[in-house]
């Protein structure tokens, strides 16, 4: 007569478990330079890297353009704005930057994102986030 109990009172906190996950705030922001998205990005390696950042660090992630009407019809069609919340202006949003060179603090450079420095990335945006 117990094992029901216990059955439906772990189901409860499971659910109450899931519901608290699904609350919790962004933890950063992860600001990625438009010229990131092009060539040479490898666009699979561009959707491996806002897929980590955005399910297991809770980032929010934008990318910054002062044009952004060309990458949203390029992107959309591919996937590439499943994980990205929004386009922001250059110097609009305080977060970890993913760029080409160093115009923020806590900035992580890189000429692309390809399989073979995905997972470099991935350790220095951690590394950056434990700066704030």
């Amino acid at each position: 007569m117990n094992v029901p109990i216990r059955v439906a009172t772990t189901k409860i906190i499971a659910s109450e478990l899931a519901e608290l996950l699904l609350k919790q705030e962004p933890e950063m922001t992860l600001i990625i330079r438009d010229q990131l998205v092009n060539p040479p990005t490898w666009f699979a390696s561009f959707r491996d890297l806002t897929l980590y950042c955005n399910v297991f660090l809770k980032d929010d992630i934008v990318i910054e353009s002062d044009d952004p009407d060309p990458y949203v019809r390029w992107m959309r069609p591919r996937g590439g704005m499943d994980f990205v919340e929004d386009f922001v202006r250059p110097g609009a949003e305080d977060g970890v930057h993913l760029d080409t060179e160093l115009n923020f603090p806590r900035t992580v450079i890189t000429d692309r994102i390809a399989p073979e420095n995905i997972h470099r990335l991935i350790a220095k945006i951690r590394f950056c986030r434990g700066l704030a």
